[in-house]
Parts: structure tokens; C-alpha cells; sequence
């Protein structure tokens, strides 16, 4: 069982910047790719960043192509988000998502994903 725990979110001023973290535990999180989605007010779940399970590739959705980056430390067994020049809208709650490595996948997909955190709330100010 694969327990992943999202740091806490906060707010903040529009072109301002946040670190988000996800801790793992339960797991060979080395073997794991990983990624974060978020959901809005109103809306879907949406794709925001992954990370392969070498991080030797990461995605990113175009909304936030420039402005976020992903990262992995595998020995403290955590992933990261930072978020810079931040919008009113990427104000929604952010969830870590991971799933063991196979063959095939794709990593811009929740539907993917076998474990999730519990989520974090950011709110970005006009």
C-alpha cells in the first residue's frame, strides 16, 4: 500500500511562487512515476506536471509550461512542484499521484494513476 502525502498548499499573490512536496511511504518509490493534477472551482480533475520513473522525462500541461517544474528526490522518497508567476486561475486543490512503472502508460492521464494524496488547497490572489 502506497500512502502519498501533499505538503500543505496556501495563498498567495498572483505572480507570486509555492513549493508543493509529496512524500511517499510503502512502497519502492524509485520504480514510480509520478505526477500532479489539480481541480478548480467548478471543474474536472486536470493534468498539470509528471515525472518518469528515472526522471529522465517530464510533462508538463501547456497552462503551466514555463511557469511550473516538477522534480523527485529518490532517496528522501518525495516529489516536488514548484509553482512560479503564479494566476488566479491555477487556484484550485493540487493532488501527487504515482503509479509502479510498466510499459505503455500515460503519464498526462489521471486515469493512470493507481494512488493519490489526499490533496492541498492553493488560492491565488488577484
Amino acid at each position: 500500500q502506497v500512502l502519498l502525502a501533499e505538503s500543505r498548499g496556501g495563498l498567495v499573490q498572483a505572480g507570486g511562487s509555492l513549493r508543493l512536496s509529496c512524500a511517499a511511504s510503502g512502497g519502492a518509490f524509485s520504480s514510480f512515476s509520478m505526477g500532479w493534477f489539480r481541480q478548480g472551482p467548478g471543474k474536472e480533475r486536470e493534468f498539470v506536471a509528471a515525472i518518469n520513473w528515472g526522471a529522465s522525462s517530464t510533462y508538463y500541461a501547456d497552462s503551466v509550461k514555463g511557469r511550473f517544474t516538477i522534480s523527485r528526490d529518490d532517496a528522501n522518497l518525495s516529489m516536488y512542484l514548484q509553482m512560479d508567476s503564479l494566476k488566479p486561475d491555477d487556484t484550485a486543490v493540487y493532488y501527487c499521484a504515482a503509479v509502479e512503472f510498466r510499459g505503455g502508460i500515460r503519464l498526462t492521464s489521471s486515469t493512470t494513476y493507481d494512488y493519490w494524496g489526499q490533496g492541498t488547497q492553493v488560492t491565488v490572489s488577484s
